[in-house]
């Protein structure tokens, strides 16, 4: 057409009009949306959704853009940007805030040391931190090994100490060495960290993981030596071999040089437990660790879990500033707000300062582990940069999945007829699942390829089962349970679903397998179900649960497990099954009974007694892979 001059197009990622010449710089956040751009740019909104518009993008007045649409467009407006991540906003704000609480005398003030616990597996972390708190966290622990990490804030008490009253933080972290990320994970965030080594047995490859990872993270070390009170002790020996490994007792040290704290204890008797926190309390006074209460929290996700009643709840450790309650907050590619926070021994919170664990409610998704915990003012800025990080998060994960090269596709054409372990992990926290799937991950071999299609949080369910239909996969449940319509699909499709509660034990079962050297395993074919409707104690008899089946029937030889919720409280036989005053040999479906439990007496209204059967299984090998042609 006669006179049609056809709009500039937009190609390559870049505006094609030539900009105006540079006369001022600005500074704005990743994911700023068009309305608050044009709010810097001093330019109406509809004048800059007219420029894109007019270079073939469509845009909304409240759409986020990327970064390189921000230079190019305020380039167009005579504008050089430069494009910061909001924790970089946050740190430039942060001057005014340190001078505001400097009006109020809150500059910087001494905060509690964060001391990580890292060692060999069955090594006495856990008891050490048990004796230190007085609790019994080992007790509630599969296998009396640590699975999560814990954080946990003691305070100092003895009577002419000068360390009386001082406050101390500690991550107790997994000994495993497949935890090895979540060991790194908490030497990033501490102070202080204690090495656990075992009189009774010595130094570990686990402990020698713990110490380099202590040392990348440039924090100082003390090695505290328990089991002392066991005969076969040998604390020299245990000083020797880790004076050969670069820590060198302090009263082996020579002059001028920097040795390492040793300190003697035991767990068991709760012996020199007192020393060892005043070494921590004298060794944190060399750093001295300072924070600003006054500003707004700053802090990192030590763990994350899905709770079926409360939702997503994370544990963060405040490392600066003070969190308080309805605080909005961004963490990750999720935000939220602070509705609740309990400290580590469930006590509700309404603030909690610099050096504090505490567990937060008001995710609106998980977080992972690690991720930083910031507070904001504005909840909808929030919202926003963690939609724009979660669209930038999807985009790369696309762009990974679809690229292909050469090297690749002769990869894959070289390993042709290599049989693939398809695996879905389903776990109760986020670090668990992630150090799982790693795990499993780097255990393949030339004959077998381990592919882990799907790691989440949570028991397993129905769409998990349907995943694992479609490819061919095995599912790995840990410390998780499938959802009773979960398990009869698995059942009906013939979905292998594997439960766990203890890492190694998992991983050993998939080593042999992999070799095929698996013992034949019990299969479980589930037989019927029944409600506790009433409990009655009688004298002489026991407590009996009187029961409604709801679903097949009951058999008086049929193994049991009573669920609680989705908690497995007891697995055993029955020990009597009647019907009104007569003994029965079964059940069936919408009949009542009395089932008595021999030894189990802790019988609750509302919960399910599951029958089962148990047959023996030959493990192949070829049913846990499958050939790919």
């Amino acid at each position: 057409m006669k006179g049609f001059v056809p709009p500039p197009k937009y190609g390559g990622g870049h505006l094609s009009t030539e900009p105006l010449p540079i006369t001022r710089e600005i500074t704005v956040t990743e994911g700023i949306s068009v309305k608050d751009l044009a709010e810097k740019l001093e330019v109406r909104a509809k004048d800059l959704i007219a420029t894109l518009l007019m270079n073939g993008i469509f845009v909304t007045v409240n759409q986020s853009l990327d970064a390189e649409m921000v230079k190019d467009v305020s380039a167009k407006f005579g504008a050089a940007a430069t494009v910061i991540s909001y924790e970089e906003e946050l740190a430039n704000q942060s001057i005014e805030e340190v001078l505001e609480a400097e009006n109020t005398g809150e500059l910087e003030i001494p905060r509690a040391p964060v001391v990580t616990i890292m060692g060999h597996v069955d090594h006495g972390k856990t008891s050490l931190l048990d004796a230190i708190r007085e609790t019994d966290v080992a007790a509630g622990e599969a296998g009396g090994i640590t699975q999560h990490i814990g954080a946990y804030k003691v305070k100092f008490a003895k009577e002419g100490s000068p360390a009386s009253g001082r406050e101390i933080v500690f991550l107790d972290t997994p000994g495993h060495e497949a935890f090895t990320r979540m060991r790194a994970r908490g030497a990033k965030v501490t102070d202080i960290v204690v090495i656990v080594v075992a009189a009774d047995d010595g130094v570990m490859p686990q402990t020698l993981e713990a110490i380099d990872h202590a040392k990348a993270a440039n924090v100082p070390i003390i090695v505290a030596v328990n089991k002392i009170d066991k005969p076969e002790a040998n604390p020299d020996r245990v000083k020797k071999q880790l004076a050969d490994r670069g820590l060198i007792p302090e009263e082996w040290a020579g002059a001028g040089d920097q040795g390492t704290v040793f300190v003697e204890v035991s767990a068991k008797k709760r012996k020199n437990l007192d020393l060892l926190l005043e070494m921590i309390c004298l060794v944190s006074d060399i750093r001295a660790p300072k924070a600003t209460p006054g500003r707004k929290a700053v802090g990192s996700v030590i763990e994350a879990k899905l709770d079926r009643g409360r939702g997503s709840v994370a544990t963060v450790l405040v490392q600066d500033g003070t969190l308080r309650l309805n605080d909005s907050y961004i963490v990750g590619n999720t935000f939220g707000k602070v509705r609740a926070m309990f400290d580590d021994r469930g006590r509700a919170l309404v603030e909690a300062g610099p050096s504090t664990p505490v567990e937060v409610l008001g995710l609106e998704a998980m977080p992972d582990s690690g991720d930083t915990f910031l507070v904001v003012a504005d909840r909808d800025k929030a919202k926003g940069i963690a939609q724009y990080r979660k669209m930038k998060e999807r985009e790369s994960q696309l762009a990974k999945s679809s690229r292909v090269s050469l090297e690749g596709l002769a990869e894959q054409i070289r390993t042709a007829g290599v049989k693939d372990l398809a695996l879905i992990i389903k776990g109760d926290v986020t670090g668990s699942v992630e150090v799982l799937a790693d795990s499993l991950v780097r255990m393949s071999t030339e004959k077998v390829r381990v592919k882990v299609i799907h790691s989440g949080v949570g028991s397993i369910t129905e769409s998990d089962v349907l995943l694992a239909t479609a490819s061919n996969a095995i599912i790995i449940g840990f410390n998780v349970r499938p959802e009773r319509k979960a398990a009869e699909l698995a059942q009906q499709e013939e979905v292998e679903i594997r439960l766990h509660s203890i890492i190694y034990e998992l991983q050993d079962e998939m080593r042999l397998a992999m070799l095929g050297l698996l013992e034949p395993t019990f299969k479980e074919n589930y037989v019927g179900r029944a409600e506790v409707l009433n409990v009655f104690r009688i004298p002489k008899v026991g407590t009996i649960a009187g029961c409604r089946v709801q679903d097949g029937v009951i058999r008086r030889d049929a193994e049991v497990k009573v669920l609680r919720g989705t908690e497995q409280v007891f697995k055993g036989k029955i020990g009597s099954l009647k019907r009104f005053k007569d003994d029965a040999r079964e059940v069936s479906n919408g009949m009542e009974c009395g089932i008595g439990l021999g030894n189990f007496t802790d019988i609750k209204e509302g919960d399910i007694i599951e029958a089962f059967s148990t047959e023996k299984l030959a493990a192949d090998l070829g049913a846990l892979t499958s050939v790919k042609a």
